[in-house]
């Protein structure tokens, strides 16, 4: 398995990822915003984009965003194919879209919104916070992204305030350890079992 930062000669999984994410959010019934073949190829093309490849068959995909002139860094579209779920391949990929845009963009605030609690667990385990989506990007660009999930509604209807997704961030300006009343409140529900 590699997990690499992905290339133009990647493009040729971009429509494979696109339903992908599609199926997943069928299947999870909750809000993942769709992502047309055209829409990650570029972020491939622009390596802005990590992939996993067992062999010659795509296993898993993430891609960074650059919102508000770069002091926001978000990272979207995380998915795993159904074949490797299970086995620790999204920290993985998550990790290292981390660690390019700590690399990259070294000021840059890095978020996502996220409805998986195996997501949340990630980046919380990467130094993420929950937040108020009035702490994420104004960018209207970003918003706009959301237009293809289930709740959108939810979205626009309390003006960009809430959703069922929970925004995540981490501020490198910030020390790394979160309070401890969150850190003790987020430990509990990511404890393993």
């Amino acid at each position: 398995m590699k997990i690499l930062r992905a290339k133009a000669e990647h493009i040729i999984y971009a429509k494979q990822i696109s339903i992908c994410i599609d199926e997943s959010a069928k299947v999870r019934g909750t809000g993942i915003a769709r992502r047309s073949p055209e829409y990650l190829a570029t972020k491939i093309e622009n390596g802005n984009a990590v992939i996993a490849i067992d062999e010659d068959k795509f296993a898993g995909f993430c891609y960074i965003e650059i919102w508000g002139h770069g002091k926001y860094v978000a990272h979207s579209g995380l998915i795993v194919a159904p074949e490797f779920r299970g086995r620790g391949l999204a920290k993985k990929i998550k990790k290292e879209v981390f660690n390019i845009s700590l690399k990259q963009y070294p000021k840059a605030k890095i978020f996502g919104i996220t409805t998986g609690q195996a997501v949340m667990k990630i980046n919380y385990e990467l130094g993420y916070k929950p937040v108020h989506f009035s702490e994420l990007t104004d960018d209207p660009e970003f918003w706009k992204g959301c237009q293809t999930c289930k709740n959108f509604d939810i979205l626009t209807r309390t003006e960009r305030k809430l959703c069922l997704c929970t925004g995540m961030l981490h501020d490198p300006n910030e020390k790394n350890e979160n309070s401890s009343k969150s850190n003790t409140f987020l430990s509990g529900l990511f404890k393993k079992k």
